[in-house]
């Protein structure tokens, strides 16, 4: 009897050897699926890196109209004009002239240097002299930076900026006023004489003395008044459309 005991009592260290190191081996950490491994947002706890996710674009300014100067005039908002309580240039425009797109240059001599022929100019930026054949009246005029000659040509606001304070303008941040205060778009070399007798009219009341200059000078008011939500009163649109029934196909400039 003894024997059989002892037999029965080896076959059972021998079945416990087989299964102890399995019974104590401890379970396989499973491997992270790739998808799991992928996504930085799969732990909540984990704060999210700011490279991790895309820089939204900028927000895109007033975009210009295009096409025929005459289509465009028909879908600008016709409305009396605003009182120009608050108007004062420099608080709601900015100062004269800002750099806005950053080239050195203020922006009274990116426009000389665009509309005068045989400039020439210092180091800093300014256009020294130049030669200007003003659009408005046709006349030449030699342009020489100085005190007393620099006036005879003058940078003019197409849509006089009193004109879209009253029409508009008021609604607008004060980044979009600085930037069609120096929009190319709204900007043109001209004699300072015929500056001078605009002032702040609109197309009802004042135009380019030089016929052929009035329907690119309307195009280009359209495009701005487009460009920057601004409205017409309705004897302006009524004098607009005089002009274009002459040049129907006139186009709106492109800046």
């Amino acid at each position: 009897a003894a024997w059989v005991l002892g037999a029965i009592l080896v076959a059972a260290i021998a079945v416990g050897a087989k299964l102890l190191p399995e019974a104590f081996d401890p379970a396989p950490t499973a491997s992270p699926s790739p998808e799991a491994s992928a996504s930085p947002s799969a732990d909540p706890s984990r704060t999210p890196d700011p490279g991790s996710f895309p820089t939204p674009a900028p927000s895109g300014g007033p975009v210009p109209a295009t096409g025929p100067a005459s289509a465009a005039l028909e879908t600008l908002e016709v409305k009396g004009r605003a009182p120009k309580t608050g108007y004062e240039r420099t608080v709601v425009f900015g100062k004269a002239w800002l750099d806005v797109n950053r080239n050195g240059c203020d922006t009274r001599n990116d426009i000389l240097a665009r509309d005068l022929t045989d400039t020439a100019r210092l180091k800093n930026c300014k256009v020294a002299s130049g030669t200007l054949l003003d659009p408005y009246s046709g006349d030449t005029i030699a342009f020489e930076r100085g005190p007393q000659t620099s006036p005879l040509v003058q940078i003019d606001h197409v849509v006089a900026l009193s004109d879209a304070w009253q029409k508009g303008a008021q609604q607008l941040t004060q980044a979009q006023r600085e930037a069609l205060a120096n929009d190319p778009l709204n900007l043109l070399a001209v004699s300072g004489a015929q500056n001078s007798s605009k002032e702040a009219s609109d197309a009802a009341s004042w135009l380019p003395p030089r016929a052929e200059a009035r329907c690119a000078y309307v195009a280009r008011q359209i495009a701005v008044k487009a460009k920057y939500a601004l409205w017409v009163t309705d004897a302006e649109r009524n004098a607009m459309r005089v002009v274009l029934d002459r040049c129907p196909a006139e186009p709106l400039p492109g800046g």
